[in-house]
């Protein structure tokens, strides 16, 4: 059936209720770009901003807030509560994924959720049972909600106290939310960076973005500890990878920044130092807050950054990116390949064919947005610095919200190609994956021979 069919009559009644006529990938992407131009119209009521927003400017604000980038053309200080308000709802709603809400509602009004869309669903949530599906839905709704309220609860002991009651309130509630979708909206135009030396907030926030990168799967499988039960290797593969690409990032800006008297040579401390140094390693895996000046960074700092905002965070997490666990099975094929092993392998577990062709074609498929994004910006932008532009390229594809100063600068074909790379950055990865996992295999099998390689 074509699309245009679809898209005209999207449901169909059967005997046994409503099926959704879109194929999942169509779904998704509609259900984000929907989001996207609701959002867009709510910008551009008169209320929702102290100055008028152009379209071009409102569109880029929705769709990095419903995308959970944090990249902006306006200063979220700019919009008034109730433009807040729908950049925060935007953020709720991107975070937990559309796909999440939109199973959760379907089975709420009683329609059938087609085979298909319980597939992508399914591969998004990394679940392999259908009859827990609700259930982890629930769970993931639960979960946020109560990391957020936590969140809420500590921001507002230093931020109550400083701000007054209903500012400091609605400032931590704004903060905990952002941080726990992995988005870097503030409310501050400077993001955090006048709260680099608060520990409180510093652990508290660098805690939230954590906890959601990690991915709803791992988390739940983590509260079923006390069953004594082996974790999974998806799990042990995201908390290992975590670990050891914070402590290396960590330990390369301690390095590299240490002198640097516009980053971290310009903190008072070494307590400070290392408290920066620690959220500003963990921010860039799609996070986006800032309590360091990005544009200030060292080149091989600004390098190394877009290696970690390239890799992202868990699968089935607020974050985006190829994913840590896509990165650790490129570096095991490598092993693999290296040591002469058949199959790549870690933990005492081989890692499935179908698996390592996944990971190879979400990272090619990362790469070749991320340069397609790239060279458009070269054409779009020529005044603006090369390493700049390469910057803001991956922010939008992983959906950090980190820039080098250059995002309120971009023309308006500049900020068109950042929003479609900012909504391919969120929604490709699973899209892809649901390809792979669901493509037909053919009768016919062609005849194998080598090519050189390398």
């Amino acid at each position: 059936m074509r699309f245009r069919q679809r898209l005209a009559r999207p449901l169909h009644l059967h005997p046994h209720g409503w099926v959704i006529r879109l194929s999942p990938p169509e779904l998704l992407l509609l259900g984000f770009a929907l989001l996207s131009v609701i959002g867009t119209l709510l910008l551009l009521l008169p209320v929702a901003a102290n100055i008028p927003l152009a379209w071009h400017e409102a569109l880029f604000t929705a769709t990095s807030a419903v995308t959970v980038t944090g990249l902006g053309v306006i200063d979220t200080s700019e919009l008034t509560l109730f433009g807040q308000i729908v950049v925060l709802g935007l953020i709720q709603l991107g975070g937990l994924g559309f796909m999440t809400f939109a199973a959760l509602m379907l089975a709420l009004l009683g329609m059938r959720l087609p085979l298909q869309q319980q597939k992508l669903i399914r591969e998004s949530l990394n679940q392999t049972s259908f009859s827990t599906l609700m259930h982890l839905v629930r769970l993931i709704i639960a979960f946020a909600l109560i990391a957020e309220t936590l969140g809420t609860l500590l921001l507002a002991i230093t931020w109550v106290p400083k701000f007054g009651l209903w500012p400091g309130l609605w400032v931590s509630v704004f903060h905990a939310i952002a941080a726990f979708n992995n988005s870097g909206f503030s409310t501050w135009p400077n993001s955090l960076m006048g709260e680099v030396a608060n520990p409180l907030v510093n652990g508290v926030v660098s805690a939230l973005f954590i906890i959601g990168g990690l991915g709803f799967v791992v988390i739940a499988e983590l509260t079923q500890l006390h069953r004594r039960q082996p974790l999974s290797l998806n799990t042990r593969i995201v908390l290992h990878a975590t670990l050891w690409l914070t402590l290396v990032a960590m330990a390369s800006l301690l390095l590299l920044e240490w002198h640097n008297p516009a980053t971290l040579g310009g903190l008072d401390s070494i307590g400070t130092r290392l408290q920066a140094a620690w959220f500003q390693a963990v921010a860039p895996r799609t996070a986006g807050f800032n309590t360091l000046d990005i544009g200030e960074l060292t080149t091989p700092s600004a390098l190394l950054t877009m290696l970690w905002m390239f890799i992202g965070a868990g699968s089935a997490s607020t974050a985006s990116g190829i994913k840590v666990t896509t990165f650790v099975v490129l570096l095991l094929v490598a092993r693999a390949f290296v040591t002469g092993r058949p199959q790549p392998a870690v933990f005492w577990r081989s890692i499935p064919e179908q698996t390592v062709l996944k990971a190879v074609a979400v990272a090619l498929a990362g790469l070749l947005l991320v340069f397609s994004c790239l060279f458009v910006l070269t054409i779009t932008e020529p005044g603006q610095p090369f390493l700049a532009l390469a910057f803001e390229s991956v922010s939008a594809f992983g959906t950090v919200g980190l820039s080098r100063g250059i995002t309120s600068e971009l023309s308006v074909p500049g900020q068109l190609i950042v929003i479609i790379t900012m909504l391919l950055g969120r929604t490709g990865p699973i899209t892809l994956g649901f390809f792979i996992t669901t493509r037909q295999r053919r009768g016919l099998k062609y005849a194998e021979e080598n090519v050189q390689i390398g």
